[in-house]
């Protein structure tokens, strides 16, 4: 837990909605078939939802938004020969949920602008209902809806019953929301008179630690061009031509050109954060008419490397290296990650109870050995090492790529660290640590392709 209420940023509310019914039925199987569900079988199972989730959810949200059949299934097509479909859109990131909940937005809403004559208050219960869901999981998430919602906003005025359900609906989810957040972050219920005192807002803490350059720092800064021009055509390649040329400027096109216009305004831009906007701009897009083989056959290539590159090796040493460390039987006290996707700590199990994961993200080496130097401890002589609390170091392969020992000088604390080799998985890319400018072509694919994996340290302090 953070230390402090603007650090209780992630909110259970959502993950608890998404999540919390298949699981519960995960466990009646296992309860009934007499074995215990381990963290793997959790995790292939969450897996197996967001497949159905997107495969049922998304297609038929694009089947009701694009009414005219050929359009529909060319956007049916594109969506799912997209590798971020395969990829991204499969791993319980918030970013894949957004997406689906932004999707049935535009559905509710759309469905609400045809039909004037009625007040529809399942429709308004619904959309405020995801509205709040939304929000919760996401911050960003209202960005790809400002294009709609203008539109919304005549049909709301002609029938303002609409609009206090709307309000009255989105406030009691969101007291819900905010009683449920409480309790997981302090354990206790939370009374509606305490709902300003002591109740935790973990869209406001997010958006406040947002806000804070530091805090961004250390997640690491992007250009304000980041997204538009290096992530969207990593995640569209040969479609973004087609995008800008052959394309339908509808709702769909706009909500997403605006989502990605909102979220540049944020100096941390990682591509997962314009999942929602891929199914709405790839259901913009038309066939073309000219050159259309050549086309295909240059979208079927980029997708089937893309989804080796990024389903088979981007940052996939993140859930095997924690399955192992929960299998070890050394007393491992603290775990710090450097330079990889935030590991899920519900992976370690049990083990969960007795070891500290620290998330270092990517900040400097030198800060990284300061943090290692502030929790180790001198060896002391005569102890077996076996029965001692382990400090760990999860890095790629690359940072370090060590077969033995090496010794580290910490300046700063005038200590010295030995880093000792424990374990290795081979198969696993960061290719958020591609350096161009410094290293070049080859020498980044040589640093990064060539030395991959992600690597386990034991860390010592020398006396």
């Amino acid at each position: 837990m953070a230390s402090s209420r603007t650090g209780l940023i992630a909110s259970i509310f959502p993950l608890w909605l998404v999540y919390g019914p298949p699981l519960t039925v995960l466990k009646w199987i296992c309860d009934g078939a007499g074995f215990q569900a381990t963290p793997m079988v959790v995790f292939y199972a969450l897996r197996i939802l967001m497949f159905l989730l997107s495969f049922i959810l998304e297609d038929w949200a694009l089947y009701e938004l694009i009414p005219d059949k050929r359009e529909q299934s060319t956007a049916l097509l594109l969506v799912a020969s997209s590798y971020v479909t395969w990829t991204f859109q499969m791993h319980t990131f918030s970013n894949s949920i957004e997406t689906i909940v932004i999707l049935w937005c535009l559905v509710l809403m759309r469905r609400m602008m045809l039909d004037e004559e009625h007040t529809q208050v399942t429709l308004c219960i619904a959309l405020a209902f995801l509205g709040v869901l939304g929000v919760f999981n996401r911050i960003t998430f209202p960005a790809f809806l400002l294009v709609p919602a203008v539109q919304l906003v005549p049909h709301l005025i002609k029938k303002p019953f609409r609009i206090g359900i709307v309000l009255v609906t989105a406030m009691l989810v969101t007291v819900v929301a905010i009683a449920m957040d409480t309790e997981n972050y302090t354990g206790e219920r939370l009374r509606l008179r305490q709902l300003f005192s002591m109740g935790i807002i973990t869209p406001l803490n997010n958006f406040t630690y947002n806000l804070d350059p530091a805090n961004l720092a250390q997640h690491g800064v992007h250009p304000l061009w980041q997204h538009f021009v290096a992530n969207l055509p990593q995640l569209l390649g040969p479609a973004l031509p087609l995008l800008l040329v052959s394309s339908k400027k509808g709702t769909l096109f706009w909500s997403g050109l605006t989502g990605i216009a909102v979220l540049s305004c944020f100096r941390h831009q990682e591509p997962r954060f314009l999942l929602p906007a891929v199914p709405l701009l790839l259901a913009s897009i038309k066939w073309p008419s000219r050159y259309a083989r050549l086309w295909t056959c240059t979208w079927v290539l980029f997708n089937v490397l893309a989804a080796m590159v990024f389903g088979r090796y981007h940052q996939a040493g993140v859930v095997p290296v924690q399955s192992w460390l929960a299998q070890q039987e050394v007393g491992i006290s603290q775990v710090f990650w450097w330079k990889t996707y935030s590991p899920p700590q519900w992976l370690l199990g049990e083990a969960s109870k007795f070891i500290n994961t620290t998330d270092l993200m990517g900040m400097p080496r030198e800060s990284m050995y300061e943090q290692l130097a502030a929790v180790t401890t001198c060896k002391v002589d005569g102890v077996d090492l076996v029965n001692q609390k382990h400090i760990m170091l999860v890095a790629p392969t690359n940072t370090h790529n060590l077969d033995e020992k090496q010794q580290v000088k910490v300046p700063a604390s005038d200590k010295t660290l030995t880093l000792e080799h424990a374990h290795t998985y081979r198969r696993h890319i960061g290719l958020d640590d591609l350096d161009w400018g410094e290293d070049g072509i080859w020498g980044t694919l040589q640093r990064v392709v060539g030395m991959r994996g992600l690597s386990v340290y034991h860390v010592d302090q020398e006396c």
